[in-house]
């Protein structure tokens, strides 16, 4: 009679194998670490403001020099995550399906942003893009000025935002099905119709999920921007500056009203993007089916 060392273990197919057990351990750690990390620290703010009367809140909130700072670090966040979306899916793209030489350099180069202090990204933005900047001094004479302008926020917001779209959009590149570019251009679809039927649809959710954390980034930043913004009221003073600026002048009330805002306003556009990208992702595996 044969004998075997081994025992055949019944295998329940309906309950799902976890590697780490004990679910309740799991989520309770999960929220308390969330908790200390995240929510207490954001409540601490929405709670500062709470001691603030009404009139003082809105006073200190809607001042002409803080909506102007509103605007210019949403709206070059904005434009900054935009030109992202654009040529970051081209620099995955590029890294994706080509292969040349230094592809290995370039790819690193990508990273260049997150490991490189933003406080040395503005200095080098600054003495790229100013007068006499080896690209500054060129603009300047075609009547485009960068450093200590808008524009310089947008340029540095565009620097520090690349890595999230590339790093998003270059594994969803890896692991598409090129057969299917190839059964769309076999069935006479053109370069422009099967990216725009085939590859983009694919890519769309790690388009936009690239475009929430770049933006996002980039209205928080401060240590690359105030280098190369100039920081002059009314034209190119960003918001988080504002909110140091009040902190120095011990306002402490009216630096939380600030955050508060910029909280509310972030949230509020992250939420609607991740919802956008439900959809699409829902839409994209209908269509599949």
């Amino acid at each position: 009679m044969p004998t075997s060392s081994a025992i055949a273990v019944p295998i329940d197919r309906a309950s799902p194998f976890r590697v780490l057990p004990g679910f309740h351990l799991s989520l309770g750690f999960t929220v308390l670490y969330l908790s200390l990390i995240v929510l207490l620290p954001l409540s601490a703010v929405f709670l500062k403001t709470f001691g603030m009367t009404w009139e003082a809140f809105w006073s200190a909130i809607s001042s002409e020099r803080v909506v102007a700072s509103y605007q210019l670090s949403f709206g070059a966040s904005l434009i900054g995550a935009l030109l992202n979306v654009v040529f970051g899916g081209i620099v995955a793209w590029v890294l994706v399906r080509y292969e040349f030489p230094g592809k290995k350099i370039i790819d690193a180069l990508v990273d260049l942003p997150f490991a490189l202090p933003t406080a040395v990204a503005g200095i080098a933005l600054t003495a790229l893009y100013s007068s006499h900047g080896w690209l500054g001094q060129y603009l300047e004479q075609i009547g485009i000025k960068v450093a200590f302008t808008p524009l310089g926020v947008v340029v540095a917001l565009t620097f520090i935002g690349l890595p999230f779209v590339v790093r998003t959009v270059q594994p969803v590149l890896e692991d598409a099905e090129r057969e299917l570019e190839e059964a769309a251009a076999s069935l006479g679809a053109s370069r422009w119709q099967t990216f725009m039927r085939v590859v983009l649809p694919t890519i769309a959710p790690a388009l936009l999920t690239g475009f929430a954390l770049a933006f996002a980034r980039a209205t928080g930043e401060y240590g690359s921007v105030i280098f190369i913004a100039g920081n002059m009221p009314m034209v190119s003073e960003i918001t988080p500056l504002f909110i140091i600026t009040k902190l120095e002048q011990y306002d402490y009330a009216g630096a939380t009203a600030i955050a508060v805002v910029m909280l509310s306003v972030s949230f509020a556009l992250l939420l609607t993007i991740n919802l956008l990208q439900a959809w699409t992702r829902k839409r994209g595996q209908a269509e599949r089916s």
